[in-house]
């Protein structure tokens, strides 16, 4: 008679069991994992777009200038100290720094209308006397804080300054 091998290869029951653990330990760990990640996808996107808007309202601000009486060109500087006067009403209007404090856009616009795509955006903008901290006369600066709040509602704050010239 032919011998037998009693020898099988083959799993057992029980390293079946273990390695079917194992990989719904290591399955579960992943879409955790992915579960985290995919839930802050957008914090980058906010993030990045919130900078975009932030410089956007700075560049148009900064552009303006220093006092409703300072004279073109910001020669010679204004003299009458800093004050805080938002005497325009319009935005299309708004010709000095002052003007844009308190200014509230929900969604964000331009002086004329909506910006696409900033949709859950929220920009407000406060100006301050603030020449002391640049290291100029208290009336020779102005600082401009920006702060935009994204649709899932962290708040970035940025900030620029205004000199007297």
């Amino acid at each position: 008679m032919i011998g037998l091998d009693r020898r099988q290869s083959g799993a057992t029951l029980v390293e079946l069991v273990m390695t079917i653990v194992i990989i719904s330990i290591a399955v579960a760990g992943v879409v955790g994992a992915f579960a985290t990640i995919a839930g802050r996808s957008a914090d980058p996107l906010n993030q990045t777009r919130a900078v975009e808007l932030a410089q956007l309202y700075l560049d148009e601000i900064l552009a303006k200038k220093y006092d409703e009486l300072t004279p073109e060109g910001g020669v010679p500087p204004y003299t009458g100290g800093c004050n805080i006067n938002t005497d325009e009403v319009d935005r299309a209007d708004f010709d000095d720094v002052d003007d844009y404090h308190n200014l509230t856009d929900n969604p964000p616009k331009s002086p004329v209308t909506n910006i696409a795509g900033y949709s859950g955006f929220q920009v407000a903008v406060s100006v301050a006397c603030a020449g002391g901290e640049v290291g100029l006369a208290a009336a020779n600066a102005k600082r401009i804080r920006v702060t935009i709040t994204t649709p899932g509602g962290p708040v970035f704050d940025f900030s620029a300054y205004r000199a007297n010239f």
